[in-house]
């Protein structure tokens, strides 16, 4: 099966699901290390709720990792997949 034959729903989850774990895991790592009271004290951002630091911290990895999926998606595509794209007139 080539790429062009897999829905494209199936495609997004396949780079939203894993990045979506590596985002939970690195969530769990980053704030058992960090406080986030701490973390954003000498900040505009003091005011934040510990939630609110988890929240958008998990947010952030998240977008890393579908960045991070995405790409290596995008990158692992051969020439040929590549020059199909762009017929040589």
């Amino acid at each position: 099966m080539s790429t062009d034959e897999i829905p494209k729903i199936q495609k997004i989850v396949s780079v939203a699901w894993p990045s979506f774990l590596v985002a939970g895991v690195a969530t769990v790592l980053f704030f058992t290390s960090f406080d986030p009271r701490e973390f954003l004290a000498p900040t505009r951002f003091a005011g934040l709720s510990r939630l609110g630091a988890y929240s958008i911290g998990f947010f952030l990895f998240w977008l890393v990792g579908f960045a991070s999926s995405a790409l290596t998606c995008y990158f692992r595509r051969t020439c040929d997949d590549c020059n199909d794209d762009n017929p040589a007139d």
